[in-house]
């Protein structure tokens, strides 16, 4: 039986509400200083001819459109569900995320390795530097604001863990863009600037275009990270250990002597948005319980879990032996070739001894042996399809098909 519960609705001041409002924000910051600093570095690369700076104009103008992007995604993310897309739209903004990859790696990585090689091939002196050293300073400091509101932002998400593991973590596209976008121009900042001492300093003319060369691999390196973490989300991630754990406990406390569950089967999770989780859980309620206390039970982890996890939206509860769980999930291996283990769904027997603690016994059939008897059974209903009494009209109709042959050649 599956229960699924309506868009559990968060307050406006609550989680949700205030985590996509924090992302706008950060990502308008990052619009607006990107936008100003592109400005001022193709001002300075017209009047230098500095290849260095054209890249890092170049950088800048990607990263205002990838801001532009990302403002649409969290707009269009935020749209109500309705027939067409039943669960709503907020995988959205993990589409206009790998959209900013794929620009920043075409645009950004491509065109700034371009210039760089051209520059290589045939080094000029810098005009005027000084302008160069102006514009990368101030640069450098609108940067280096927006890269400091984004990371904390992001380290204040996921507990002030690494950077890189909390990025790794995360399923806002438009909070770990922002904060890649930001880390990866401040370093390309500071190769511009190397670039352009070299040039200016030691007469190493070529240093400005193997500074362009340097910014464009570099972005090209950010725009695969990227590309790799979005596509993962838009596959569909489960959500962390912990709050999986934590849903667990939720529903354990239903488990016991004398708790209408006997075993959770199952637990699956999706995000379909930063905030906005999917749970589908299995499990087995003993034979003695009736409709009302299956009712009651379903609506009382319901909002036990929405009150504590407020970004489990949509929550499916299907009420299910241990051996037809099993079944299932034996049936789906068999289709998809797969361990099951590697999705921590884990064996159904010891789901339910780690569950019931009266150890109640349950007939639980082990896999291997239902695909044994799914293999046996197949056999068994072709050899009656063949017998004279099943297989009589097949074969009346195999002699109709040799006569009209015959006389088909007559």
């Amino acid at each position: 039986m599956r229960r699924p519960s309506p868009a559990a609705p968060l307050a406006p001041g609550g989680s949700s509400s205030l985590a996509r409002a924090q992302s706008t924000t950060l990502v308008l910051i990052a619009l607006g200083a990107n936008l100003g600093i592109a400005i001022s570095k193709f001002a300075a690369a017209t009047w230098t001819g500095s290849s260095a700076m054209l890249s890092e104009a170049i950088h800048s103008l990607v990263d205002t459109s990838n801001q532009a992007l990302l403002l649409l995604g969290l707009k269009r993310a935020a749209r109500p569900a309705d027939a067409t897309h039943p669960f709503g739209y907020s995988k959205e903004l993990y589409f206009w995320g790998f959209v900013v990859a794929v620009l920043l790696f075409s645009m950004g990585a491509g065109v700034s390795i371009y210039e760089g090689v051209h520059k290589l091939a045939a080094p000029l002196p810098l005009s005027d530097p000084h302008i160069n050293y102006i514009v990368l300073a101030v640069a450098m400091a609108l940067e280096g604001y927006s890269t400091y509101r984004a990371v904390g932002e992001c380290r204040a998400r996921h507990g002030n863990r690494r950077l890189f593991d909390a990025l790794r973590q995360s399923k806002d596209a438009a909070l770990f863009t922002v904060v890649l976008e930001d880390v990866a121009a401040l370093a390309g900042l500071t190769l511009a600037l190397l670039g352009v001492l070299a040039s200016h300093m030691l007469g190493l003319h070529w240093a400005d275009g193997a500074a362009s060369v340097m910014i464009g691999l570099l972005l090209a390196f950010v725009a695969v990270f990227m590309a790799i973490e979005i596509r993962s989300l838009i596959i569909g991630e489960a959500v962390s250990q912990d709050v999986q754990r934590g849903l667990r406990a939720i529903i354990e406390n239903e488990v016991g002597e004398d708790k209408p569950i006997r075993a959770v089967n199952e637990l699956r999770t999706m995000h379909l948005g930063p905030e906005d989780v999917l749970l589908a859980a299995s499990v087995d309620f003993r034979d003695n319980v009736s409709s009302q206390v299956v009712e009651a039970t379903t609506a009382r982890l319901e909002r036990a879990i929405q009150t504590t996890y407020p970004v489990v939206r949509r929550l499916f509860l299907e009420a299910q032996s241990v051996a037809a769980h099993e079944a299932a999930l034996a049936r789906e291996a068999a289709r998809h070739s797969v361990d099951l283990s590697a999705l921590g769904v884990g064996n159904a027997e010891q789901n339910r001894q780690h569950s019931d603690p009266t150890g109640e016994p349950s007939e639980v059939t082990p896999p291997a042996t239902l695909e044994k008897q799914a293999a046996v059974t197949e056999p068994v209903a072709e050899s009656r399809a063949n017998s004279p009494a099943t297989g009589q009209p097949a074969q009346q109709a195999e002699r109709r098909g040799k006569k009209a042959k015959k006389n088909r050649r007559r």
